[in-house]
């Protein structure tokens, strides 16, 4: 991999800034509550809602869509400070991180124009309808359905593990158009389900905790219209590794569970503990170069290049990093993990163990992601 080194511009740390701030400033407002793994569990409509007033959401896209046609790495500062104070933007996160960037590259106009300024508002937010029950990671065996009808597609079938499909609107939904061939890559299709369709049901898969952002999504007979279906049928797998790349490389794979990493450091300062601070400092290190590793993804994203194998790298060793932090810090504090705990430590433990498990399966098991990477490597 030859990955760019990044070097941010004085405006893009001006940048940063207005964004610290202002996130500092709701914070103290009591606006919203630190959480780790924000991006994935802490939904806030509201919160959203105040972010696209801000002008943050849809920031690279073309001003004609109500962006405001600003860098990758623009993106990449806000993102990385919305993840380090662990603010709730889960809502409006997939339709800006790769329901976007999906209809800027293959919608049509009229999509473009029906959904990106609402995306960009806060008035429209996406799930992504990928995962199916009994699939596994096997996502070419999709069995969800479209059979064409006069003018549109009747859909059925089911969706599962779709993250905050509670609070969307709509849902790019990857179903199969043709029947199974010897190559069930083929034949496949992306359409744009309205969630409040007659036929659709969104049932809550909660976490023992009773916390809930997955869900099973349930499509019977749906009709969808011609006009909803993305790109071209049968190039649902291509269009959906594309979008993939969006989702695999960016900063929520490697800062999930930041604010817990923060404020163990803060904790080892107060009580001057010099052999706890040298094995954080460890983490330090290793999330420094992972971080420049999803920042060159960013870059190479940002023209046009191809990724797949790099973001695949990123995701399946950063989530490990994630997942790994949580465990260092049992071993460096005396810590009581507690969901409803009064001190940040503990609640932050609490929701980094919770939700570790899922790290390395969302977005593609790492088991995937290695078969992803080996194969780019013997490409070459």
């Amino acid at each position: 991999m030859n990955l760019p080194s990044v070097q941010f511009t004085k405006e893009q740390e001006e940048f940063r800034v207005e964004v610290r701030t202002f996130l500092q400033r709701e914070l103290q407002k009591g606006t919203f509550q630190t959480k780790c793994d924000s991006w994935l569990s802490g939904s806030d409509p509201a919160f959203s809602k105040l972010i696209a007033e801000q002008g943050w959401i849809g920031l690279t896209w073309p001003k004609e869509y109500g962006g405001a046609e600003r860098s990758s790495i623009d993106r990449y500062i806000l993102t990385e400070e919305f993840l380090a104070i662990g603010a709730p933007v889960a809502a409006h996160w997939f339709a800006d991180r790769q329901t976007g960037p999906l209809l800027l590259r293959f919608g049509t106009e009229f999509q473009k124009k029906l959904f990106l300024p609402k995306i960009v508002k806060g008035e429209c937010f996406f799930a992504i309808g990928l995962s199916e029950p009994n699939s596994g990671s096997d996502l070419a065996s999709v069995r969800t359905k479209a059979e064409k009808v006069e003018g549109g597609w009747i859909v059925n079938g089911a969706k599962t593990w779709t993250s905050n499909a509670q609070d969307a609107h709509f849902m790019i939904t990857l179903v199969r158009t043709e029947p199974v061939s010897e190559k069930k890559h083929h034949g496949l299709s992306q359409l744009i389900v309205d969630l409040k369709s007659e036929g659709v049901t969104i049932a809550p898969i909660r976490y023992l905790t009773g916390e809930h952002h997955f869900n099973d999504v349930f499509f019977d007979n749906v009709f969808v219209a011609d006009d909803m279906v993305v790109g071209a049928i049968g190039n649902g797998w291509a269009q959906g590794l594309a979008e993939l790349a969006f989702e695999r490389s960016g900063p929520e794979r490697i800062l999930s569970t930041f604010p817990l990493l923060n404020e163990t450091i803060e904790e080892l300062k107060r009580r001057q503990d010099i052999n706890g601070l040298a094995h954080a400092a460890k983490l330090v290190a290793e999330l420094w170069s992972l971080r420049n590793l999803s920042i060159g993804v960013a870059k190479v994203l940002e023209e046009g290049g191809e990724v797949g194998v790099p973001a695949a790298l990123v995701k399946s060793v950063g989530t490990k990093f994630e997942q790994k932090i949580p465990e260092v810090v049992r071993m460096l504090l005396d810590v009581y993990p507690h969901l409803q705990a009064e001190r940040d430590l503990d609640r932050f433990l609490a929701e980094s163990t919770l939700h570790a498990p899922g790290f390395t399966i969302r977005g593609g098991t790492s088991e995937v992601l290695y078969g992803i990477i080996a194969k780019g490597v013997l490409a070459r």
